[in-house]
Parts: C-alpha cells; sequence; structure tokens
C-alpha cells in the first residue's frame, strides 16, 4: 500500500471551512503528511462581448483573489506548515489536475449535504472530485461534526 505523504483539502471559504481544515490538519499529523489547503477562484462568467466589463472583472476577479489570500492565512494559522494554494478556473478541474501535479495521496473534500432541486441545480463538488481523482477521496459532512 502507498503511504500517504500528501494531502489536499480544498475549500470553499463558508463557515464550515475551518472544520474541515482541522480535520484534514488532524489526520495530517497522525500520518506525518504535508497538508495543502487549495481554493479555486471560478471566472466570472463573461456574456457576449461585454466591452464594458473586462477592466471590471479582472479587478472583481484580484478582488476575489485577495480575499480568499487573507481568509486562508486566518485558517490556517493555527498550521505553521500548512501550504496555501489559490487557483483559477474550472473547481474541479483545478482541484483534480493540482492534486495529480503534486502526486496527492488523499483528498479531504467537504460537502454541503445538499438534496433534491438543490443538488440538481448547484450540482456537488464533492461527488464530481471523487468521480474524477486520481487518488481517495475522503468526503466529510463539516455541519454535523
Amino acid at each position: 500500500m502507498k503511504a500517504i505523504n500528501h494531502i489536499i483539502v480544498p475549500v470553499d471559504l463558508e463557515e464550515h471551512t475551518e472544520k474541515l481544515i482541522e480535520y484534514a490538519a488532524y489526520i495530517a499529523q497522525k500520518l506525518d503528511a504535508k497538508l495543502t489547503v487549495v481554493h479555486v477562484v471560478e471566472p466570472f462568467p463573461a456574456i457576449g462581448d461585454m466591452e464594458l466589463g473586462m477592466a471590471t472583472i479582472k479587478e472583481y476577479t484580484q478582488n476575489r483573489i485577495r480575499h480568499a489570500q487573507k481568509f486562508l492565512e486566518k485558517l490556517a494559522e493555527p498550521y505553521p506548515d500548512c501550504e496555501k494554494i489559490i487557483l483559477q478556473g474550472e473547481i474541479v478541474d483545478e482541484i483534480v489536475e493540482y492534486a495529480k501535479q503534486k502526486e496527492t495521496e488523499i483528498i479531504v473534500i467537504g460537502t454541503h449535504g445538499n438534496k433534491g432541486i438543490e443538488k440538481l441545480l448547484l450540482g456537488s463538488v464533492a461527488e464530481r472530485v471523487v468521480k474524477s481523482a486520481h487518488c481517495p477521496t475522503l468526503v466529510m459532512n463539516p455541519f454535523k461534526q
């Protein structure tokens, strides 16, 4: 069996993120593994050829990246060895590709537990990561912890 040396934790910067990182950090400590927290900033959907909005969209994206950096710094404060990465692109694709590039042995991801119409409309990032990842994925519902 392959040793677990690197764990990545994709986060969405919601209220439950702290519990998810705490759980993943606990696992990383027990396994003596590197912990990387990843946040993906999705591109703002452009509608047609919006001349007026291009500069504003870029500025908006940069503001979102700065916000994510501050949020991750604060979240990871109790875990000084934790690496913090911000990616840009489609959430699932970026998480899966990053995990593959870094030869991650396990992904620890949170779920909102959406059902019915919410799941149909919003989809499930966790479910799509599980289906696409090259490595095992541990799904945690931080709302029940």
